[in-house]
């Protein structure tokens, strides 16, 4: 276990973003983990979990209280059952899920980061989600003081969220367990549209699993979605919001504003999301209010590849870009009554 004082936190985020920390702990076990939180817990002190950073904004003064870095190492696999220990690299953990021949998180290649902080989010891209495919999630529940196990069910997952994002202070997440699917080298039906025409399939259809991961990288390398130290559109959190879940009576009113600016003959992306609710595109807000691909002037500017990621040029700090993040925030609900919400975990700072 490695413990360092006034250190930094930018190099340990995908923005290289964010002030230091009063100390930092990386552990290697889970033991060392939850005697980490335990301590943090035991003295008051103010504790930041970090895995991948891909998934964090920190404030320009950083973190006064310790930051625990996940370091963990384990892939266990057995038939069609795989654990993961939090701090497995989730590219790499995918890409020998899919040399084993399994299916079931192959179209969640590239997406940077942790195993730990896919329950989190719920994480989900091109027509997967984890939650279909984790069985149980093993935390250190810090109110009770225990290691506890929790099921699918008990995980509480929807669209971008779980119990543990629901109760950010209380669980730190040490393994998370799949049930992956052996469909004798081929994927998971395609259920994305825009990877079944790169793949030149129909919806619904399998193709080989290297096939589905391979053409899944070069969308989301499109997109400036897998990183590239030396690119700088991909220095960011990937998407910065989530795509808005509207109820029937919002979704009437957003179509109704759409028409007013945009024109009768304009239709808003629309796709069912529950009983009621309607799901729309961020990235289709943003770019419609007039904050297109490669928008700003300043080091924080939107990728010049995708709307959805908002990104460090390389100078940037926080402020900057939580500067241009609040100017599309309010852009968006001034042209369609939309507030948009980010998607990645603030720490000291807040839209």
């Amino acid at each position: 276990m490695q413990v360092l004082h006034d250190a930094p936190l930018a190099p340990l985020t995908t923005f290289r973003l964010g002030g230091p920390a009063t100390r930092l702990v990386t552990a290697t076990t889970d033991a060392e983990v939850v005697d980490v939180v335990r301590e943090a817990d035991a003295t008051g002190t103010p504790l930041l979990v970090i895995g991948g950073g891909s998934n964090l904004v920190i404030g320009d003064k950083g973190f006064d209280g310790t930051a625990l870095r996940l370091a963990t190492r384990g892939f266990e696999l057995v038939g069609t059952r795989l654990e993961l220990a939090a701090g497995e690299v989730w590219t790499d953990a995918v890409a020998r899920t899919v040399e084993a021949g399994l299916a079931g998180v192959e179209c969640l290649a590239g997406i940077p980061g942790s195993a730990g902080a896919t329950p989190i989010q719920n994480v989900g891209a091109y027509g997967q989600e984890v939650s279909a495919t984790i069985t149980e999630v093993i935390a250190y529940d810090r109110e009770a003081g225990e290691t506890v196990t929790l099921t699918n069910a008990e995980c509480g997952f929807s669209y971008r969220h779980s119990r543990f994002k629901a109760a950010p202070e209380r669980y730190v997440v040490l393994r998370v367990r799949f049930e992956l699917e052996d469909a004798g080298g081929l994927s998971g039906p395609i259920r994305y549209a825009e990877t079944a025409r790169a793949l030149g399939v129909e919806p619904g259809d399998r193709v080989p699993l290297g096939d589905a991961r391979d053409t899944v990288l070069k969308l989301r390398a499109g997109k400036g979605m897998v990183l590239d130290p030396e690119d700088h559109d991909t220095w960011s959190a990937g998407s910065f919001f989530t795509n808005p879940i509207l109820t029937d009576a919002q979704f009437a009113a957003f179509h109704a504003r759409v028409r007013e600016r945009l024109g009768e003959g304009v239709e808003p992306p629309a796709y069912p999301a529950g009983d009621g609710h309607t799901k729309t595109s961020a990235a289709w807000l943003i770019d419609k209010a007039g904050f297109g691909k490669g928008y700003g002037t300043g080091p924080a500017r939107i990728s010049t590849k995708h709307t959805l990621a908002l990104t460090n040029r390389g100078e940037a700090t926080t402020d900057d870009l939580l500067a241009l993040a609040r100017e599309v925030v309010a852009g968006v609900r001034e042209a369609f009554g939309i507030t948009l919400v980010n998607e990645p975990v603030t720490v000291g700072v807040s839209l």
